[in-house]
């Protein structure tokens, strides 16, 4: 069983050449964060999650999460780690300062949690769950609900989750049947069942800060009638410790494919006279709030996906240059290594490449949620939240659908041995597996791409980030040799089959619904692609001006060659994608429901 090393090296050229990190330091409230910061920000985060995360990612795997009389154990190992992971600080990385976080930048933090998501995915989902619960209190919390759970909250020494969903209420929030009666003192009693609560009940920590949606008694049907409320697993002593049992309990944990290690409960709230829940916000706009926190769970899925992949390729190839299996196919003798064979090269150069462009566009995404945040200039603010907007839904579901295909290659590449528990290989296709589901399902985020970010408003957002690839596109036509020929004739083919789909969505969206929306995930992983494509197609560029320059280190060369790999292999399914957005319709829905 390999151990996880953190591609450090990868992690800072995309930071630094294609985030612009030196530019987010720039901006108000970033000072902080200085290139001797964030580099031992990230050679200590990469200790970390190979030190301690990494060695109980297998063995947490293989006994999980335990439910007994409505309590959780952990697996051997993750209460340690978590006691390390909140005493080095880790959990509160990007906080606010006010409230004893580090107040790092969003695309800093992006890299720290790649590295516990790849060492170790099931323990990262309990400080991703806080994370989302935090960044909803602060910014529709009352003074009251900061002071009393943010510093805790940030500081890991409680965990919050998010609850949602509900037996008959899953993608469809309309449904939600919880209830919340306020108590005439400013508290409410909260009734109902939650399920699929990640981290709903664990003992790694003495209190859990449930973050609930419910109706209250005059609510409005529907998703307009939905309130948000801060349910703690303990009601706290006038000193804000920990006291009194809630009204909430775990009734039960699910037995998953995969993420074994990271319980997810089933809880009932109010089964003997009410949880104490208290109001977030205002009433009724409960949903508007947990936006908050599913965008930032939502991106942070997408984050699992270039992590679960990138740990996968680490171990098929360590793999590859162990075992020694058939000849070389030119220089024949005695048996090689099967990295020496080039289907498993090619397998090798899919899982690298597409990694690396997910980590690129994820990177840069963070990047300019940071501008969108904190930039002087209210036009670049815009500017770059739009992109934002536009982009979560290709991080979240084109970077887990391929991590999923990354994490098959990973078992393909083992052979048999792939299939066999003990060389991890087939955990970490099991964990993938659930990225595409939850935090909304490929089919709702694309759905999402097309309805709200494209057809809404005309297409504006993706005709300017056309704009751009195009002018990277011309960069690339100015260089010489076959590789740039290459990257240049890929990446445009790319861009005209993005400009010619997201036009076609545009133009049709509002006469035939059903039909564009039989296209919208070939649309998403179309864009995710291109992308992809785009990052990449930088990333050469930024390598050929090095060497240029006289750089000798081997990173830039393979920098180009990847990028050459992808254009070959992965962009070519660009205008293929196009034509199915645009004809796919008529087909898939031709049949009659009784039919298929």
């Amino acid at each position: 069983m390999s151990t996880y090393s953190a591609p450090l090296r990868d992690m800072h050229f995309v930071l630094r050449e294609l985030a612009g990190i030196d530019q987010v330091g720039k901006l108000p409230g970033y000072e902080e964060a200085t290139p001797d910061t964030i580099d031992a920000i990230l050679e200590e985060a990469g200790k970390f999650a190979s030190g301690m995360l990494s060695p109980i990612n297998s063995s947490g795997d293989h006994e999980g999460a335990k439910w007994k009389d409505s309590a959780v154990t952990m697996p051997q190992g993750f209460k340690e780690a978590y006691r390390q992971f909140v005493e080095n600080g880790w959990n509160g990385i990007g906080c606010e300062p006010e409230f004893g976080g580090q107040g790092m930048p969003k695309v800093v933090v992006a890299a720290v949690q790649e590295m516990w998501k790849a060492s170790n995915m099931a323990f990262s989902l309990c400080p991703l769950l806080t994370t989302g619960a935090i960044e909803a209190i602060v910014l529709n919390g009352s003074p009251e609900l900061k002071k009393t759970y943010l510093p805790k909250m940030i500081e890991g020494s409680w965990t919050g989750t998010m609850n949602l969903t509900e037996p008959q209420a899953g993608s469809d929030l309309a449904l939600v049947r919880s209830r919340a009666v306020p108590q005439g003192d400013g508290t409410y009693k909260v009734f109902g069942q939650k399920i699929f609560i990640t981290y709903g009940e664990h003992d790694m920590t003495d209190n859990i800060v449930h973050l609930v949606l419910a109706r209250t008694p005059d609510a409005p049907e529907g998703v307009k009638g939905i309130s948000l409320f801060v349910v703690p697993k303990f009601l706290l002593n006038a000193d804000g410790t920990p006291g009194t049992r809630n009204d909430v309990r775990c009734v039960s944990i699910e037995h998953k494919l995969g993420i074994h290690a990271s319980p997810t409960a089933v809880l009932a709230y109010g089964d003997n006279g009410g949880a104490t829940g208290y109001l977030v916000g205002k009433e009724n706009e409960g949903l508007k709030y947990m936006f908050v926190m599913m965008n930032a769970a939502r991106f942070a899925v997408g984050l699992e996906g270039v992590a679960i992949a990138d740990r996968a390729y680490q171990r098929a190839l360590e793999y590859a240059r162990e075992r020694v299996q058939g000849r070389d196919l030119v220089e024949g003798g005695g048996a090689v290594p099967i990295i020496r064979h080039p289907d498993i090269r090619r397998m090798l150069m899919l899982m690298k490449s597409q990694t690396e462009a997910m980590r690129a566009l994820a990177y840069v995404v963070a990047a300019a949620h940071d501008a969108a945040a904190r930039h002087p200039d209210p036009e670049e603010r815009k500017r770059n939240h739009a992109f934002v907007d536009l982009m979560i839904p290709v991080v979240k579901d084109w970077s887990t659908e391929t991590g999923i295909e990354v994490a098959s290659l990973g078992v393909q590449i083992h052979g048999g041995m792939g299939f066999i528990e003990e060389t991890g290989a087939a955990q970490y296709l099991r964990d993938a597996r659930i990225t595409t589901i939850y935090e909304g399902t490929t089919g709702i985020q694309a759905n999402d791409l097309i309805g709200r970010k494209i057809a809404r408003e005309g297409g504006a957002t993706i005709k300017a980030v056309v704009g751009i690839m195009q002018q990277v596109d011309a960069a690339l036509a100015k260089q010489s040799g076959e590789d740039f020929a290459a990257i240049h004739a890929g990446f445009s083919r790319g861009v005209a089959a993005v400009a010619e789909a997201a036009t076609y969505i545009a133009t049709h969206f509002s006469q035939d619904i059903k039909g564009v929306h039989v296209g919208a995930v070939p649309f998403l992983r179309l864009m995710g692609i291109v992308i992809g494509g785009w990052q990449l197609a930088r990333a050469a560029l930024v390598a050929q001006a090095k060497i240029a320059a006289g750089d000798k280190d081997p990173y830039y060369p393979t920098k180009i060659a990847t990028a050459r790999f992808y254009a070959d292999h992965i962009l070519s399914q660009a205008p293929g994608l196009a034509q199915t957005v645009i004809k796919g319709g008529a087909g898939a829905l031709a049949v009659p429901e009784e039919h298929l």
